[in-house]
């Protein structure tokens, strides 16, 4: 048994639901779009859903971890923050004493590192500072190796010296300026904090 099939005589109207192919396609987007919407939608809840879940795992670990340490912070009160030292602050009678023993700590700390103070003088608070603190200005020349211990120093010992900045000036071309460390024209800004001694 055979079939034929003759194109000339299929008629293709005959099966066309009534649809045009422009309506076709703006069918087939809307339905791209419901899936897209409805993929996005369960996406974002399955993320939700795991975000969740692990806030609530972090949440009793951190409930174990305060009932270990010992009620947590509601139980042991407000923290506290440890006080400096006492060697941690200028202390003499005056501001003026405290900015002169600043000078002579910035210059026994040059010496040590074979830099030069230059000059040096207290520079007057700004009104963000507290009354406690005080500020110095000093011009020196060093090199760049001795500059960085010179820093380190002034920025962990005792008393408490915070570097404010660094304004470093290279030397002229004719002046040193081929030897492998030069001297530099460094001007420091520097201030500690001082608290009132006894005599």
């Amino acid at each position: 048994m055979s079939l034929k099939f003759d194109l000339k005589t299929f008629d293709l109207k005959k099966f066309d639901p009534g649809l045009n192919r422009e309506q076709l396609v703006a069918l087939s987007i809307v339905a791209a779009v419901v899936i897209l919407c409805v993929t996005a939608v369960t996406w974002s809840l399955g993320v939700r859903s795991e975000a969740l879940a692990e806030l609530g795992e972090k949440q009793d670990a951190l409930a174990q971890l305060e009932k270990r340490v010992g009620g947590g912070a509601k139980g042991r009160g407000p923290v506290r923050n440890p006080a400096a030292p006492a060697s941690a602050f200028l202390t003499t009678q005056t501001q003026g004493l405290a900015g002169a023993e600043l000078q002579a700590y910035l210059a026994q700390l040059a010496t040590a590192q074979n830099a030069e103070v230059v000059s040096s003088g207290v520079q007057p608070t700004s009104r963000d500072d507290s009354p406690e603190t005080i500020r110095l200005q000093a011009t020196l020349t060093t090199t760049i190796g001795a500059l960085q211990t010179l820093l380190y120093q002034l920025e962990t010992g005792t008393p408490y010296v915070f570097v404010d900045s660094v304004a470093v000036q290279l030397p002229n071309a004719g002046m040193g300026s081929a030897r492998p460390d030069p001297v530099l024209r460094v001007t420091l800004g520097i201030r500690a904090l001082w608290r009132k001694g006894t005599a």
